[in-house]
């Protein structure tokens, strides 16, 4: 017996989830009996945008048919409020307000926002599941994260692998090659293609470019934009020369000019997601570029580099 919980207002924020009152009487770390026991998954549990581990970080105990939730409520102590229905901690880090904003619990599948409850979310072999505990004041929906990478390029989203499609302001150029190298050397099969401002609703696009070369699609104009539209934590001045950093509370930290790259994405309802391996210049998407790897991209949002190639989490703390 499933039942959703659904963040007001927002487009599929999933922070406060609904237990199945009678199904997930798992707490003291029953699973859900029958059902093949799926193998090779991950499950992460952070807060603050990943930034801080909570609790146990191996390989997460399984037993039969589980769901989000079960999976969660079987390696970690579970709290809830509102008499069942909500989860209030996990190892006794609590949603609720923080410093006068509201931080909840938020989690992600193979990389994207779920669009259904933890509780009606069956785990499917290989998935990568992350929970994170964090600040909702600037957005209560952050719909795709780069921190779950090799995912979901290598096993989809719920069952489902998407075509990729790779477009690149410079075909030619080491940051499309190295971007395509990456992705193919996962055993994805990669498509190719100049940049276009057409938005796809079966295709993963990764677009690969200076900022200004990406187009004026709405995925593009929305990461470039702040949390309030894509989830992404940075803002990109007209004509895309600095690229700002905004913490949690949506204040701008720092201004990244010339070298500064971005690995970002975003996704709208049921479409495919877009990945956009960005920056101010060239060079800037040189080191987005170098950077798509997985240990690298483990538990973070969206990655920020700066000239020097050093990498900044998004968002960055505040000062």
């Amino acid at each position: 017996m499933g039942v959703r919980a659904w963040r007001t207002p927002g487009r599929a924020a999933l922070g406060f989830v609904v237990l199945a009152l009678a199904g997930l009487l798992a707490l003291g770390g029953c699973g859900l009996g029958a059902g093949s026991t799926p193998g090779g998954i991950s499950l992460s549990v952070t807060q603050d945008f990943g930034t801080l581990p909570v609790g146990y970080a191996g390989t997460p105990r399984v037993s039969g048919q589980e769901t989000v939730m079960s999976l969660l409520m079987r390696n970690y102590e579970v709290k809830t409020r509102y008499g069942g229905g909500f989860v209030e901690s996990v190892n006794g880090h609590a949603g609720g307000t923080h410093a006068g904003e509201p931080i909840d619990w938020f989690y992600y599948v193979n990389g994207v926002e779920a669009s259904k409850g933890a509780a009606d979310t069956n785990v499917e072999s290989g998935d990568r599941i992350w929970w994170d505990l964090h600040d909702w004041s600037q957005t209560d929906s952050i719909p795709a994260v780069v921190g779950s990478f090799p995912e979901p390029f290598v096993g989809g989203i719920e069952g489902k692998r998407y075509p990729v499609r790779v477009e690149c302001s410079e075909l030619s150029g080491s940051a499309c090659a190295t971007v395509h190298a990456r992705l193919s050397a996962l055993g994805v099969p990669v498509a190719g293609a100049a940049v276009s401002d057409e938005e796809e609703q079966s295709t993963m696009r990764v677009l690969v470019g200076p900022y200004s070369a990406l187009g004026d699609s709405l995925s593009v104009h929305d990461v470039g934009a702040g949390p309030h539209y894509s989830g992404v934590y940075v803002r990109f001045s007209k004509g895309g020369s600095v690229l700002s950093l905004l913490d949690p509370a949506g204040s701008v930290v720092r201004k990244l000019g010339a070298g500064a790259g971005l690995i970002a994405a975003t996704r709208y309802g049921e479409e495919a997601p877009v990945w956009l391996i960005t920056g101010t210049d060239a060079a800037g998407v040189t080191h987005a570029a170098n950077s798509l790897r997985e240990s690298t991209l483990h538990n973070v949002f969206a990655l920020a580099l700066e000239p020097s190639g050093v990498a900044q989490p998004l968002p960055p703390a505040g000062p």
